[in-house]
């Protein structure tokens, strides 16, 4: 049984190398305290026509919502830092293309799990730049990407 599991995550981590995305972004949001939030999610794309996989795979990892996009695109997506760090656990072993953007988001998680936005200290939240920097040169992005200055603005870290 544990080696048929093991092929599972191996198939997904494969899928995620080559269809998914692991992000890590700094959100405005105007119903806390900060004005922002951090959000890491898992990101899984597929041709609409063949979204059954993706639903195989939200069935595996027990986690995460289907939607179907427009452009005739699927998606699954996990959120969450908790179930992030879970799935990147389960998936590490086996993800060849980004081991770097594993390693980063999963170092993010070990922060964002134990603490809040109001309980990080400027070392933390220093440390969660560093890690959203170094995930931007990894991942390809269409929109133009923050700064160090723009992230210390949001975040309220300059002088």
């Amino acid at each position: 049984m544990g080696s048929q599991q093991n092929n599972k995550y191996a198939y997904i981590a494969g899928f995620l190398d080559g269809d998914g995305s692991i992000m890590f972004q700094l959100k405005k949001r105007s119903d806390s305290t900060k004005g922002i939030r951090f959000m890491v999610t898992i990101c899984f794309y597929q041709d609409t026509r063949h979204d059954k996989d993706l639903a195989w795979i939200k069935k595996i990892l027990h986690a995460g919502y289907l939607s179907r996009r427009n452009d005739g695109m699927s998606e699954l997506r996990i959120n969450g830092f908790k179930e992030v760090e879970n799935i990147l656990r389960l998936l590490k072993p086996f993800v060849r293309f980004k081991k770097i953007q594993v390693r980063l988001v999963l170092s993010a998680c070990i922060i964002l799990v134990k603490k809040t936005m109001r309980t990080m200290t400027k070392t933390d939240l220093k440390k969660l730049v560093k890690i959203i920097l170094l995930l931007q040169k990894q991942n390809y992005a269409t929109r133009e990407k923050k700064t160090q200055e723009d992230l210390y603005r949001l975040l309220c870290l300059t002088p």
